[in-house]
């Protein structure tokens, strides 16, 4: 029985239209949520093994704005792209090409991989006015608080790449591991809260397309970081950081944000890298400020 959703009330007030568009040579899935004749529109990309429902709980707070929402291509309901090596290379440029195509000159927000993509995209030359980092990976994976974890999980999409497909396809798809995965990132002592949160990641982190694109994106999640993008980056950009991140310490999320030309960065205490399930209110209020900054916002 799936875990109540307790940000459902606001989601059910929000109309969300599905759509698909031809990106690269395959088919992009992507949502629609949030008034049509919005003043901003924002493209939030998701983050690792995930898809769009995870930045749903965000979406929710987020009155007036139109955000439209792809699943990643080899995730969710969007298929591989053909001929390609899933790297950050292959994702930036469906990144530009997609934003380019549905939401030219929208706002473009990006969460944990999604960050980096995005970085990767704007300092590539993505259109965008502002661009707004939630859980940004500020730091090399491998040098983070769990920098142990993170080199057991190399080992683990390694062996799933690489074992004979039915044995490595039920490795990665273990419900066991993903669970541990989940325990391991959550930070809230709601236990309602926490039964939603691993409800998520049992139903949404296995809907990947193959092994091969899981392992491609995970070595490009380990292999870079926003750092080596962040100063060709001039638009204004917002971090949203957690200041108990096991993926990136808030230390060096202090020092990403010196690293831009014109960067804010907003701290979330009590919380980890799960900021989008967390606390996707503060996030959203962050976000609206940002946007609104004759408001007295963050800027």
């Amino acid at each position: 029985m799936a875990a109540p959703n307790p940000y459902a009330e606001l989601l059910d007030a929000i109309p969300v239209e599905r759509h698909e568009v031809e990106v690269r040579g395959a088919t992009t899935v992507y949502w629609v949520y949030g008034p049509a004749d919005a003043a901003t529109t924002i493209v939030a990309v998701h983050g690792f093994r995930g898809e769009h429902h995870g930045l749903e709980p965000v979406v929710a707070h987020l009155d007036g704005v139109r955000i439209i929402s792809p699943d990643l291509p080899g995730f969710g309901e969007t298929p591989p792209l053909p001929g390609v090596r899933h790297d950050l290379r292959t994702y930036a440029g469906w990144l530009r090409a997609f934003a380019g195509t549905v939401a030219p000159g929208a706002v473009i927000l990006g969460h944990s991989f999604g960050s980096i993509v995005v970085a990767a995209a704007v300092a590539d030359g993505l259109e965008t006015p502002r661009v707004i980092l939630v859980n940004p990976i500020g730091a090399p994976a491998l040098e983070g608080p769990r920098g142990i974890l993170t080199r057991l999980a190399v080992f683990y999409y390694w062996s799933g790449a690489r074992l004979p497909k039915p044995i490595g396809d039920a490795l990665l798809r273990n419900g066991a591991i993903v669970r541990v995965m989940s325990v391991s990132m959550a930070k809230t002592r709601d236990g309602d809260l926490r039964r939603f949160i691993h409800d998520q990641h049992d139903t949404y982190f296995s809907r990947f397309a193959d092994r091969d694109v899981l392992h491609d994106a995970f070595v490009a999640s380990v292999s870079h970081d926003v750092r080596e993008f962040a100063p060709a980056i001039a638009q204004p950009t917002l971090l949203i950081a957690a200041q108990k991140d096991d993926i990136t310490p808030i230390e060096a999320e202090r020092h990403l944000a010196t690293l831009f030309p014109d960067a804010a960065l907003v701290e979330i205490p009590d919380v980890g890298h799960l900021i989008h399930y967390e606390t996707p209110g503060v996030a959203a209020a962050a976000v609206t400020r940002f946007l609104t900054p004759s408001d007295g916002g963050t800027r």
